[in-house]
C-alpha cells in the first residue's frame, strides 16, 4: 500500500506540474494597448517561459526519484530479515509473526486451574516446549483466530507434537470460570491438542501474571470482548523464554475479524516451525 501511494504521489504531481507549467505558457501576455494588434497578441515564449518549463520538468523528475527511492526503502524494508531467527523460518513468515529472539531468561511461574478443572504449575511442564498465549474466553475477534492457528501448528508438528505444550491465560476477570474457558476450548476445536491447557484463577492471581508478562488488559464491561496484548511466547524445554511473536487480525467493513487464508497457513506453519527447533535445540 505504500509503495502505490508513492508511486502515484510522484506521478500524479509530476502531471499535474507539467499541466500548470503548459497552461501558464498557453495564455497570452498583456498588453498596454486595448487593441492589440494579431502580431503582438500572438504568444512568444519568453525567458520566464523557459524558466517555469524547466523548473517544472526538474519538481517532476525530483518527485519521481522520491517515489521510486521510497518504493525500493519499502521493498528493501520487507526483506529485512530479524536477526536470531532459525534459518528454517522464512523472512516473510518472521515479518509476518513480528517474530523476536529474547533473551534466555525463566519464564514467569505460574499455578492456575486449567479448562477441566486441573490443577497446573508452569514448572509443571519443564521438560517440553512451551507455546503461551493471553486470551479472552468471551472473545469474537482475534483470539479464535489464534486458536486456529494453534490446532494448525498442532497438526503441523507431526511427531514433535507430542513434545510441545499448548496453552493460554485468561485475561477476562468477568468470566473466570473453568466453564468458560471450556466453553471457549470446545466451540474452537482447541481441544483436539492433547496438551492444550486454557488456566483461569482469581482475578488478583490472574493480574500478577499479566503483569509479570507485560500483557495490559482493559475491560469494559461483561458483554464485550477484552482489549489486551496479544502475544505469543515460546518457551524452551528449560522454562526459559526464546522467542515472542505478535499474531495479527484483519476485520471486514462490518467489522468481522478474519485472516486471509494463505497468511493463517503461514501463521500455524510458523509456530510450528519455531516450536520444533526449540524441541531440537
Amino acid at each position: 500500500m505504500v509503495r502505490a501511494r508513492c508511486g502515484a504521489y510522484g506521478g500524479s504531481s509530476a502531471n499535474y506540474l507539467a499541466e500548470r507549467v503548459t497552461s501558464m505558457s498557453a495564455t497570452p501576455a498583456n498588453t498596454d494597448s486595448g487593441n492589440p494588434s494579431p502580431s503582438s497578441a500572438r504568444f512568444r515564449p519568453g525567458r520566464w517561459y523557459f524558466v517555469m518549463l524547466a523548473v517544472g520538468v526538474v519538481l517532476a523528475g525530483a518527485l519521481a526519484y522520491i517515489g521510486i527511492s521510497r518504493r525500493n526503502a519499502t521493498t528493501s524494508l520487507a526483506n529485512l530479515r530479524p536477526s536470531g531467527i532459525p534459518a528454517n523460518i522464512s523472512s516473510s513468515t518472521a515479518v509476518l509473526m513480528g517474530l523476536s529472539p529474547v533473551p534466555h531468561r525463566a519464564a514467569p511461574g505460574f499455578s492456575l486451574v486449567d479448562q477441566q478443572g486441573r490443577h497446573f504449575s508452569l514448572s509443571s511442564f519443564h521438560h517440553k516446549v512451551v507455546v503461551l498465549e493471553f486470551m479472552d474466553p468471551h472473545c469474537t475477534d482475534i483470539c479464535p483466530i489464534v486458536s486456529q492457528e494453534f490446532v494448525d501448528a498442532y497438526h503441523d508438528l507431526g511427531a514433535s507434537a507430542k513434545k510441545v505444550v499448548f496453552m493460554a491465560v485468561n485475561v477476562n476477570r468477568f468470566h473466570n470460570q473453568v466453564s468458560a474457558v471450556a466453553t471457549f476450548s470446545k466451540d474452537h476445536g482447541l481441544d483436539v491438542i492433547p496438551s492444550w491447557h486454557f488456566f483461569t484463577g482469581p482475578v488478583p492471581e490472574l493480574r500478577q501474571i499479566w503483569a509479570h508478562y507485560g500483557i495490559q488488559v482493559y475491560a469494559r464491561n461483561p458483554n464485550a470482548d477484552v482489549q489486551h496484548t496479544s502475544m505469543i511466547y515460546f518457551i524452551n524445554a528449560n522454562g526459559q523464554e526464546r522467542f515472542i511473536a505478535s499474531p495479527a487480525v484483519d476485520h471486514t467493513k462490518s467489522g468481522h475479524a478474519f485472516l486471509p487464508l494463505p497468511q493463517l497457513t503461514s501463521w500455524g506453519s510458523g509456530i510450528a516451525q519455531v516450536a520444533r527447533n526449540l524441541v531440537r535445540s
